[in-house]
């Protein structure tokens, strides 16, 4: 009987010591995952939304970045957006042939309250993995050191605060917010024309001429790769970003505005179920049944902006 118990005690030590290299096993690799949020608050400055971002539009101009458009979401004053690219940034995207072009615009956010304004950016990092993540072969480091670049930026201004968030490094790449809910890799197909010429020409005279509230932000256009971007505020009051931003969070604001991508003849733009996911990452799925439509809202607008 002596002998049964010591062999059972010595496999009940056997198992812990299995359990316990395990669990720490487990935690270190948990610990180790490297995390990002979806944008970084910068701090918080007295003065209009309008007057705080003609500081930071001169410190971005003076590190060698581009502004090239600025709105206010919603039409609401206390809100702005500028949005900026380099040429460097341009380059790199390119490199990246799935609709690369949509992390050539990096975003800035302003929102006003009380007198003060809350400065936030889009996180390079999370936009760039999210994006370019599945392409970057070899890239990798020219992406870390682009993102890089942009944030020393603002890094003069104190230690920049993650908020929105948080994905695992290693996630945002294949990142879909439920089964069976669109990845980067499944955009809505808008429309397709017989040249990129004729597709830049249709959506610029639409967006010039269109009753959609849309608003053209920017143009990013680099015609010898025949790719164009396209930010467009959706200012409609009652399915726009006045009806889906509210309930989704303001603070977010550098998520926008919206894109559509020109490459060669094929206009197309992120599924609405993947790109507010994405920059909304830790909303319930109850809270995105309240801006359900958003997704159909978006879809339809771009694709009447991009009709012949």
């Amino acid at each position: 009987m002596r002998i049964s118990t010591l062999n059972l005690s010595k496999k009940l030590i056997a198992m812990r010591n299995t359990f316990l290299t395990f669990f720490i096993f487990f935690f270190v690799l948990s610990a180790g995952a490297q995390k990002y949020s979806p944008f970084y608050k910068i701090n918080t400055e007295n003065g209009s939304a309008e007057q705080v971002a003609k500081i930071f539009e001169k410190n971005i101009s003076d590190a060698g970045f581009e502004i090239i458009g600025k709105y206010h979401p919603e039409n609401k004053n206390s809100l702005y957006v500028v949005c900026f690219t380099s040429d460097d940034l341009k380059n790199l995207s390119l490199k990246f042939k799935d609709r690369g072009a949509l992390g050539a615009v990096l975003r800035i956010g302003f929102v006003e309250k009380d007198g003060k304004t809350d400065v936030s950016i889009v996180n390079p990092y999370y936009m760039f993995y999210a994006y370019w993540g599945k392409q970057f072969n070899g890239h990798e480091q020219e992406v870390d050191n682009m993102a890089d670049k942009i944030l020393s930026v603002f890094k003069q201004y104190g230690q920049l605060k993650p908020f929105g968030g948080f994905l695992d490094k290693s996630d945002l790449p294949e990142y879909h917010y439920k089964v069976f809910m669109p990845y980067f890799d499944d955009p809505d197909e808008l429309n397709e024309f017989d040249s990129f010429e004729e597709g830049l020409q249709v959506i610029r005279n639409n967006l010039n001429n269109n009753t959609l509230d849309a608003v053209k932000v920017y143009e990013l256009v680099m015609p010898e790769a025949k790719v164009a971007v396209f930010g467009v505020g959706l200012l409609n009051k009652e399915e726009g970003e006045p009806a889906f931003l509210p309930v989704i969070g303001e603070s977010h604001i550098a998520a926008m505005p919206y894109e559509i991508i020109l490459q060669g003849k094929e206009a197309t733009s992120l599924e609405g179920k993947y790109r507010f996911a994405l920059y909304w990452p830790d909303l319930s799925l109850s809270e995105f049944m309240k801006i359900k439509g958003a997704p159909g809202y978006v879809a339809d607008t771009f694709e009447k902006l991009t009709e012949k």
